[in-house]
């Protein structure tokens, strides 16, 4: 299925349609429908998209069907019968956090009592100054161990069968060894905890259904019709679940696009199961080609670009290109007809660009386009969340309407998780003044202070700025305060408000500081409350949009989760998570597009990374950053971001250490090559960033804008364009101006 084909629309239908099959032929008690798709939000699409169609169809909403992540799916199945596989009636399922941090424990761990574990894969020049590595070392380390896991787990094995294989070798496995004891900690700490994660859930549900032939043909009598979205998203194992669910009847049917396969060099997906499944005999394809998304001429380019990856790219053989069938414009009469091109048409910008000419260039670019078009729809996708951190702070400055919900943590999700902090930090040591400036100026003035001024005229001094100077000065006074109890709680005839004398010229200004004491007091007061409440507590005080209290609850729920796994976490701990959340370094679950739901907003400028935009469209569309570094096109000489630039014979360790694992797996190491995953990795890395590009491109529906930048280059030299930037330069039908 094309981009822009409506697999979303068709699949819902379908699903309608078959409950209306199944209504007709008996009563829905025990018989649904089955949807399953990769992300919660497509859960809420289509559950919203079918009940449409069953209510024009006379059917009641939210009857004989189920829709359910892959993974949501798998945990239904193991809740069902969680004997079966050895499992209590209570088991947990941890969090990607929670998992995240008892790996990286492990890692640590190991890295403290085996400190020379990498030794051999470091480059000379850097053993003699270790401290230039440590932290680089450290991720990396972590990203190795978390790779280890997953393989380990698609192969459906364990540490212990492993550590057996591994004894059997000959010659010293360094990679092996600590990603096998961090496996085997980490299954440890887990297993404490009376606790899965989500790999396991996978492994589990497929070991249900093998081990129960009576509990599968429950399921699959339960379940008669099985439809899968996002088919080039599912791992093997995924897919012989669905297999097991479906082999009674054979009523499975799989949509999805190969071409938009751009998760699996950090999963185990490949669109490779689904290019076989395709190929089987007893497999009907049905194309669906057809995409009233895209003017003609993009359309064109992205044909042209796919089929230049099957027939003249350099490096790549052509099993890894781009997969037919080539987009079609839909039929004369269609409801949706493809757009005319827009007057800005398409243009491949190849001229060198510094970072910071790139970014300008481009917000010039949307100032006089917006201003022309404000009920149109545009986006400016990045290859990752940095750059787009980068961009928005650029189109803030210059005071150009963006949406950035679709980075990791949007601004305005990053503002309110930062005012939530800078509480906690602050009411955790209330006795410490550090934070009490911090928290007057960028937590409590602005949120409570400023909205309160009354007319200008009666307060002229306090509105001269942005942030007045009797602020910066009460701030100032603030921070120099040793004592904090001293404003919070002054004894009688020791105010030390008194002893700022500017304040009786500001009277207006020293009620508010007063105020400001109040809140401070409240809040130190609420500690005592479970974290939940306490969060809920602030937000109350300081929030009035409802978008920062729907956010503020889902911090609540996230800290009371953490609280309750973590229980020797205190208020300065559980604010870090808060900071983690302010600066991009993790989102909030359960409080993103991913659940909500995103409409591009017209008039606005999109801000985003290709992956996030997957699935969405706009008129006008800007891929930035098309450079060697992001989109490397497969050969030796390319610099590639897995690639540890401290790494002897430029070595991917993590692709080495997954092919150690597999051959291991397989009962000896004879086979493996030193190298070997490395350039085969770089071949992967190729192909998903044509995929990712690929995606880039279909998702403009008039106009369409790519551009790249010089830095990030090796050895001091400037980073070249793409070789895909260069092609779609040569290919593109069309030439107009930014």
């Amino acid at each position: 299925a094309v981009p822009g084909s409506g697999k979303t629309f068709t699949l819902s239908l379908l699903a309608a349609q078959l409950v209306q099959r199944l209504a007709g032929s008996g009563p829905l008690d025990e018989r649904e429908v089955l949807v399953v798709t990769f992300t919660n939000s497509a859960v809420e699409n289509f559950r919203t998209r079918i009940n449409q169609f069953m209510h024009q169809q006379g059917l009641l909403p939210g009857v004989g069907y189920r829709v359910r992540t892959l993974h949501g799916l798998a945990h239904d199945i193991v809740r069902e019968r969680p004997g079966l596989v050895g499992l209590s009636e209570e088991f947990d399922i941890v969090d990607d956090r929670t998992a995240e941090e008892i790996k990286r424990e492990a890692v640590i761990h190991y890295l403290q009592s085996h400190p020379d574990a990498f030794g051999p894969f470091i480059r000379p020049e850097f053993l003699a100054n270790p401290r230039r590595i440590e932290r680089r070392l450290l991720n990396d380390a972590f990203e190795i161990a978390a790779a280890v896991i997953r393989t380990a787990k698609n192969l459906r094995t364990d540490p212990t069968r492993l550590r057996r294989a591994l004894e059997q070798q000959s010659g010293a496995w360094p990679l092996l060894d600590f990603g096998l004891r961090v496996f085997a900690d980490y299954q440890r700490s887990l297993h404490m905890r009376g606790a899965l994660d989500f790999d396991d859930l996978i492994v589990l549900a497929l070991q249900a259904l093998e081990a129960d032939q009576d509990f599968l043909a429950r399921l699959q009598a339960r379940w008669p019709y099985v439809l899968e979205d996002e088919a080039q998203d599912s791992s093997l194992l995924q897919e012989q679940m669905l297999s097991l669910l479906t082999a009674a009847h054979g009523n499975w049917v799989r949509v999805g696009d190969p071409n938009q396969a751009i998760n699996t060099t950090f999963t185990s997906a490949d669109p490779a199961f689904l290019r076989r499944f395709i190929a089987r005999p007893d497999v009907e394809a049905l194309p669906l080609p057809n995409s009233g998304r895209s003017a003609q001429p993009i359309i064109e380019l992205a044909n042209r670009f796919a089929a230049w990856s099957r027939t003249q790219h350099p490096v790549l053989p052509p099993e890894m290109a781009l997969t037919p069938p080539d987009i079609r414009p839909t039929e004369p009469g269609d409801p949706q007809p493809n757009p005319p091109l827009g007057p800005g048409g398409i243009v491949i910008y190849d001229e060198p660009l510094s970072p910071d000419r790139e970014i300008h260039l481009v917000v010039q670019s949307l100032r006089r386009w917006l201003g022309e078009h404000p009920d149109k729809t545009c986006a400016v996708l990045v290859p990752d969340n940095a750059r787009g951190f980068v961009l928005a702070s650029a189109l803030e400055r210059a005071q150009i309407p963006f949406d950035d919900t679709l980075l990791r943590s949007s601004s305005s999700t990053r503002a309110a998780a930062q005012a939530l902090a800078q509480v906690l930090l602050y009411i955790s040591a209330p006795q410490r003044a550090t934070h009490l400036d911090k928290l007057w100026t960028d937590v409590w003035w602005p949120r409570k202070g400023q909205p309160s001024i009354p007319q200008p005229d009666q307060v002229e001094a306090i509105l001269d700025d942005k942030l007045p100077e009797p602020v910066h000065t009460f701030a100032r006074a603030l921070g120099k305060l040793n004592q904090p109890e001293r404003f919070l709680f002054p004894e009688p005839g020791d105010e030390w408000l008194d002893e700022i004398g500017w304040l009786a010229d500001e009277p207006f200004l020293r009620t508010l500081t007063e105020q400001f004491r109040d809140d401070l007091r409240r809040w130190t007061g609420a500690t005592v409350l479970p974290i939940d409440e306490l969060i809920l507590t602030l937000a109350g005080d300081l929030f009035d949009e409802p978008v920062d209290l729907a956010l503020a609850h889902s911090i609540a729920l996230l800290l009371a989760r953490r609280a309750q796994e973590r229980p020797h976490l205190r208020l300065p701990e559980l604010a870090q998570e808060l900071q983690d959340i302010a600066q991009n370094r993790r989102r909030v679950l359960g409080f993103n597009e991913d659940v909500m739901g995103f409409e591009p907003p017209p008039g606005k400028a999109t801000v985003a990374t290709m992956h996030g935009a997957k699935g969405l469209e706009w008129d006008r569309v800007y891929l930035l950053s098309v450079s060697a570094y992001s989109f490397p096109s497969g050969g030796d000489e390319e610099a590639y971001r897995s690639e540890p630039w401290y790494a002897r014979d430029s070595l991917n360790l993590t692709a080495e250490a997954i092919a150690q694992v597999e051959q291991l797996h397989m009962g000896t190491l004879d086979e493996y090559t030193p190298g070997a995953a490395t350039r085969q990795a770089r071949l992967d890395i190729a192909a998903e960033r044509l995929r990712l590009l690929y995606v880039g491109i279909t998702r403009a529906r008039e106009e369409l804008i790519v551009t790249y930048n010089t830095g990030r280059g090796t050895n001091g030299r400037e980073n070249p364009p793409a070789l895909a930037l260069q092609v779609l330069k040569q290919l593109n039908p069309v030439h107009s101006k930014v």
